[in-house]
């Protein structure tokens, strides 16, 4: 279906704000307060760097296209939630790698009168999977669980954005897809966009649909070519014209169909018109006096910070020498226990019930505190679930808070780059290899090294386990502080937990937290990873003369392997909203 030359406004029009200036958006200012901690030696980002300041609203991620099209909403009138909706299109276009169409996610939003709310969008287990379909005769994990028709679980990122503009969108639903629309028509690919395309570019020759989409003329997108999507313009404007029925029913919904079909997938139209995003209760706890809002399961997110947090929270953190041997020490160690119980008991709640409330407990923190000792690592052999027997990336993050104090967190993935590297031949977009997600063979690692049990193993319709972690921190007179997540993969929770800390525990502010150096254990494997020059050499010895396997993080191709691609969010005490995209890989924070 080609659309009407005149469905649509310019783009220039829509999004005029992208050729000019923005009101508010000098960085810097005198009520931003950096902290007098320094970095390593030989760390590659400073201390002192500016946030983007704003007096009305802020939209932070990982692509500039997608940051102004999300303001563009706000000055037109819409809420946060709106905004969220259109910058999930936006990245769907500019960042195909990891923002999409094809794949999940979940939002946490706080509203200006302090209502909450958490929604799971999430991808199911087509109806036709099976326990054991990625086992052998063997019992051995064999190939396309990760890559291929197989490893796509059934999409529910439209879904979701229809059930949050349902429930809380003001602006009609076609203007708040618009922009992306437009930017599938043809965008300037700058140095971001190209080097994700040059990156990929093995990984998009896989699959003939897949080349076609990304490589035209066979090559990636380079700096200043402008790059057009015109199989998913069409797409695009099924759903800005028919909402979630433009996606899971019709045409759009037959070309997927004949996508599985012809390469031995398993969704099926039953499968798309059965798919619903599902409203959640957020987790709520409280640490050091502050509220923190996250995502429950399926995501473990929310449930794993808490765990952390709690455990954490019996130590004074903040009279700690930052990145000190001790301060090191107590973080890997809660970690650990933390991903212990994840790894057992979190799964989707429509199908296991989880002990969630003893696990993000006061009580249950200090039980396990207990256990840590001061001198010496606890390998992690030695950390095993704490609650009982069990019952038997590519990913991307935005944060959005609006003039009128609404605040959306909103991470969506396709879980690896560009999922399982499949196109939907004729829709122009790219579908997930979240099959992995599952414990597809309990009790041995997935792609990230993640160990996982029968809680999480494959059942038909099942939503698959997650670590993906959108969180609002509210301070102790009940106002919004924080907007943040991470892409990242198994240390999203980590890097979540480390940007509330730097804040709350070592009084940094948002650009110097993001800035600063991270770390990451996830229980399997037992290693502390650490971001290239972030610990010095004699800290590294320390722990490893405690008994704690450390070693910096590889990643081929990557000169600073990086740990998670925060975008946040934080409110000064003014008022004033100070926005920062992570320098790992090259976001923008705009605000008005």
């Amino acid at each position: 279906m080609s659309l009407p030359a005149t469905r649509f406004r310019p783009l220039s029009l829509t999004l005029g704000v992208m050729m000019t200036f923005l009101l508010g958006c000098e960085p810097g200012g005198p009520s931003y307060a950096v902290a007098d901690i320094p970095f390593p030696d030989g760390w590659i980002y400073a201390p002192d760097d500016a946030p983007v300041l704003a007096e009305h609203g802020m939209v932070v991620s990982t692509d500039e296209y997608a940051s102004r099209v999300g303001i563009g909403i706000l000055q037109a009138g819409g809420n946060a939630v709106d905004a969220a909706v259109a910058v999930s299109f936006a990245l769907a276009v500019v960042d195909p790698e990891a923002g999409n169409i094809g794949g999940g996610g979940f939002m946490v939003l706080r509203l200006a009168d302090g209502t909450t709310a958490s929604l799971d969008y999430r991808e199911r287990a087509p109806l036709a999977a099976t326990r054991d379909m990625f086992l052998d005769e063997n019992g051995e994990l064999r190939e396309g669980y990760t890559e291929g028709h197989l490893a796509a679980g059934v999409p529910g990122t439209v879904a979701g954005m229809w059930a949050a503009h349902q429930r809380f969108g003001t602006l009609p639903w076609a203007e708040v897809v618009e922009p992306a629309v437009e930017l599938a028509g043809g965008f300037e690919v700058r140095e971001r966009e190209a080097r994700q395309f040059s990156m990929a570019e093995d990984n998009l020759r896989v699959f003939p649909s897949t080349a076609a989409a990304f490589l035209p003329d066979g090559k990636p997108p380079a700096v200043g070519d402008v790059f057009r999507q015109p199989e998913l313009v069409a797409t695009l404007g099924r759903i800005a014209e028919q909402g979630r029925d433009g996606f899971y029913r019709g045409v759009t919904a037959d070309l997927i169909v004949a996508e599985m079909e012809g390469g031995g997938g398993l969704i099926t139209h039953r499968d798309l018109a059965e798919m619903e995003a599902a409203w959640r209760d957020p987790i709520r706890i409280t640490y050091r006096g502050h509220t923190i809002v996250s995502m429950p399961p399926t995501s473990s997110g929310g449930a794993t910070l808490a765990a952390m947090a709690k455990i954490l929270e019996g130590y004074d953190l903040g009279s700690l020498e930052w990145h000190g041997v001790e301060h090191v020490h107590l973080l890997a160690e809660a970690w650990k226990r933390a991903y212990a119980d994840r790894n057992t008991y979190l799964a989707d709640p429509d199908f296991v019930e989880m002990p969630l409330e003893r696990m993000i407990s006061d009580e249950y923190g200090a039980e396990r505190r207990a256990t840590i000792s001061l001198e010496r690592a606890t390998p992690s052999e030695e950390v095993g679930p704490g609650l009982g027997p069990a019952d038997d990336g590519e990913t991307t993050h935005f944060s959005v808070v609006d003039a009128q104090g609404n605040a959306v967190s909103v991470t969506t993935t396709i879980n690896s780059f560009f999922g399982c590297k499949v196109t939907v031949t004729g829709a122009g977009f790219v579908l997930n290899n979240e099959m992995d997600d599952f414990s597809a063979r309990p009790g041995y690692p997935n792609m990230f090294g993640l160990v996982q049990g029968e809680a999480n193993a494959i059942q038909p319709g099942k939503r698959m386990l997650s670590a993906m972690t959108p969180t609002i921190v509210v301070d102790s007179v009940g106002e919004l502080l924080l907007v943040l997540g991470s892409p990242g993969g198994a240390t999203i929770i980590t890097n979540v937990f480390q940007e509330i800390s730097n804040v709350v525990d070592f009084g940094m502010g948002i650009r110097q937290a993001l800035n600063a150096p991270r770390l990451h254990h996830q229980h399997l494997p037992d290693v502390l990873q650490y971001e290239k020059a972030s610990l010095s050499p004699e800290v590294i010895a320390a722990l490893e003369a405690m008994g704690q396997p450390v070693e910096e993080r590889y990643s081929p191709g990557d000169v600073y392997p990086h740990i998670g691609d925060v975008q946040a969010i934080q409110r000064l005490p003014d008022g004033t909203l100070a926005g920062a995209s992570d320098l790992r890989r090259g976001g923008v924070a705009v605000g008005y």
